[in-house]
């Protein structure tokens, strides 16, 4: 009793507003409930700065050589090696202080028991959506070994790869991209030791500088990254951007609720520390009718929305029509 008297005592606190007392369908609005800042947050294993993004000090990151089991890695835009000429990337989304908190865990992404065991957890439920929304919407057989062949898709914060390489293996041309040197390091190294998933371009840039080269894609993929940026709207606004005529954009976020800060902050960061703590801010949490409203200025129609819950005694998640706290959309261009 006294340890969970002392853990709760720990946790991060919520600041009532009496100045707004507005409801939603979904849960408490942000003029309701507000965190009380992030200043708890920011020390994250001793990453004060944005040191572990790709547009600051690269050499010093990659140290002059290449990572061990790199290969002959298809790693494109920010410098891997000492000497080589740096690639000036846009910056209009990117939180570096949110970069530094995943820079400093870039080498566990592959570790199903480490930091990501979550994302381990959740990435067969999030291919299986995808799977299905790209095989209705381009037609394809959801039965064939390869349903994805030949589609063009970019994942947008790729990390460590976790899903670009499942993505390839169904036949898509996968280019990842992220902002953290590290992460593109670790996602190379891992994609090359397999020949399915060696023709992956990982490319440390931002979504924004893909726009600036007039590259586009029959699928833009964005799973917990909206969360992360500096500004959602713009965000959509790029990645819809980066869609051929015809394509799909997939977002996968928390929602902005009660149980979505009790769940993904207090029970998965302070309780059970699936995640280090600080990974999220509750604030910045998007609901469904928020990404909706995100997609619509973007010129996006949304198609289909669906959530995706975690059974505790299975230990495994699904698909569900529970959007409260984790929810995955699928949008196309608007007719």
């Amino acid at each position: 009793m006294m340890m969970m008297m002392m853990m709760i005592n720990r946790l991060p606190i919520l600041r009532i507003s009496h100045k707004s007392t507005h409801l939603s369908c979904l849960g408490l609005d942000s003029r309701l409930l507000c965190l009380y800042g992030d200043g708890a947050f920011r020390k994250y294993s001793g990453a004060e700065s944005a040191g572990g993004a790709c547009v600051p000090d690269v050499d010093k990151i990659v140290g002059g050589g290449e990572q061990s089991g790199g290969g002959g890695g298809n790693v494109k835009g920010g410098s891997r090696f000492a000497g080589k000429e740096r690639k000036t990337y846009s910056q209009g989304s990117v939180n570096f202080e949110e970069t530094a908190k995943f820079s400093a865990i870039a080498e566990t992404w592959w570790d199903p028991n480490g930091p990501y065991g979550t994302l381990h957890l959740i990435n067969p439920t999030r291919l299986s959506f995808i799977r299905s929304a790209l095989c209705r919407h381009f037609r394809r057989s959801p039965c064939s070994g390869k349903p994805l062949d030949g589609l063009t898709i970019v994942d947008v914060g790729c990390g460590g790869g976790l899903l670009c390489e499942p993505i390839a293996r169904m036949g898509g041309h996968v280019t990842g991209i992220d902002v953290v040197e590290r992460n593109i390091q670790v996602a190379t190294a891992h994609a090359a030791r397999d020949p399915s998933t060696s023709s992956i371009q990982y490319n440390c840039t931002t979504a924004e500088q893909l726009v600036q080269d007039d590259q586009k894609f029959d699928v833009v993929i964005a799973l917990e990254v909206i969360e992360h940026v500096v500004d959602p709207k713009e965000f959509v606004k790029i990645l819809s951007a980066l869609m051929r005529s015809g394509g799909v954009l997939i977002i996968s976020t928390i929602n902005r609720s009660i149980r979505g800060y009790l769940l993904a902050i207090v029970a998965a960061e302070y309780i059970l520390q699936w995640l280090p703590r600080g990974t999220h801010q509750w604030s910045k949490f998007i609901t469904p009718d928020e990404l909706s409203l995100l997609m619509n200025h973007a010129g996006l129609s949304l198609q289909e929305m669906a959530g995706m819950v975690y059974n505790p005694l299975t230990k495994k998640w699904s698909l569900s029509t529970d959007r409260s706290v984790n929810y995955i959309a699928f949008g196309i261009q608007s007719s």
